[in-house]
């Protein structure tokens, strides 16, 4: 039985259960073969011409101008698209937008809801990508005016409209027709390191890791969104206010998987760190991604920090972003490696982040590596 495509469909819906009554049940199941290839074929054809379509707006997007400009708005807002390709999405369309074209011709133009009605989700992510880079949203009347009539509901409205000083200087990656170049800045500073002396204890803490399921998903959210290979969060609560410098010797003996096996005289590094480095290093995770992975690009990478900095400086769940910010301001950050073995420490990235909170009772740990 080998059917021309249009015969399949009188086959399934006329004759399958027809003949798998009759006791010839081969007959349906090569029908359902032919179906699965055909399949098969759809699919890949399907995929074919997302990778085009992906090409064609890249092409667009990055050829400075506001005729290609509008052109690209036109292709966006006549004929959306729900494909899976990753440049496809919207919020890498806003960021080649923010890289490539003139910031002027963007405001005046992406920002007209008048003329495309369609593309809030596009201004949503285009506004933080031009915050980040250092567009004026007080005296640019349409990036002024979105903040006004952007969707509430939209999980980007959270964030605040102005940028931070510490969000200053962030590292974007470079994006070509055919290619682009990025990569985490994680590596462990010289300044304000910490370390301490070997051979360190190796009795282990009895303190317990106290992260619901929630902080946990909280403090995580950075690399989770940059699909990094693997991470990790912990809480503990202390029984006394710490210092500090009592930290990094703390932080060896803790029930954490990310220092199983850890010796007494095994490679354990840690610096303290101001809040602007640790907030650019989640930025840089969840943005950027991992080496399998292009990250969530700049508007939600903002976002995803943010969250993972909430997290590990306990702010409360429902916190604003000033909150959150207070909280950030307000804890000590340290950062760590470590020559454990759910640390890498191969061609990817590894880092770990230590939280104090103010009042020294509380340490919540981030692990992340980018390899699997």
């Amino acid at each position: 039985m080998e059917e021309p495509e249009e015969n399949l469909a009188p086959l399934v819906w006329g004759q399958a259960e027809q003949r798998a009554a009759q006791g010839d049940p081969s007959f349906v199941r090569r029908l359902g073969s032919q179906l699965a290839d055909r399949h098969a074929e759809a699919l890949e054809k399907a995929r074919d011409y997302e990778r085009q379509l992906a090409h064609v707006i890249r092409v667009l997007a990055l050829t400075p101008g506001r005729d290609s400009l509008t052109q690209l708005l036109r292709l966006l807002e006549d004929k959306p698209h729900a494909g899976t390709h990753p440049d496809l999405r919207t919020p890498f369309v806003a960021s080649l937008l923010a890289e490539h074209q003139n910031v002027l011709d963007l405001i005046v133009t992406v920002f007209d809801r008048r003329e495309w009605r369609q593309l809030d989700e596009l201004r949503a992510c285009l506004f933080h990508e031009l915050l980040l880079r250092g567009a004026d949203t007080d005296t640019r009347g349409p990036l002024r005016d979105w903040t006004v009539v952007r969707p509430g509901w939209h999980p980007l409205a959270w964030l605040p409209t102005h940028r931070r000083d510490f969000e200053a200087g962030v590292r974007f990656p470079g994006r070509s027709l055919r290619g682009s170049a990025s990569g985490v800045s994680s590596q462990l500073p010289t300044t304000g390191r910490m370390d301490p002396p070997a051979p360190r204890s190796s009795e282990p803490s009895a303190l317990q890791d106290a992260a619901t399921v929630d902080v946990y998903e909280t403090i995580v959210a950075a690399p989770q969104a940059g699909d990094w290979g693997d991470c990790g969060a912990w809480v503990f609560l202390l029984d006394q206010p710490v210092t500090p410098d009592q930290v990094p010797a703390l932080l060896p003996t803790l029930p954490m998987a990310c220092v199983d096996g850890l010796g007494p005289t095994d490679r354990f590094e840690v610096a303290v760190r101001p809040m602007e480095e640790v907030w650019h290093l989640l930025f840089e995770t969840a943005s950027m991604g991992g080496i399998y992975s292009s990250g969530v690009h700049g508007a939600f990478g903002r976002l995803w920090a943010w969250r993972s900095m909430a997290g590990l400086s306990g702010a409360p769940a429902d916190a604003s972003a000033p909150d959150v910010e207070q909280h950030a301001r307000q804890s000590t950050w340290l950062h760590f490696e470590a020559d454990a073995e759910w640390f890498h420490n191969d061609i990817g990235s590894d880092y770990g982040i230590a939280a104090l909170s103010p009042d020294r009772r509380r340490i919540a740990v981030l692990a992340a590596t980018d390899t699997d």
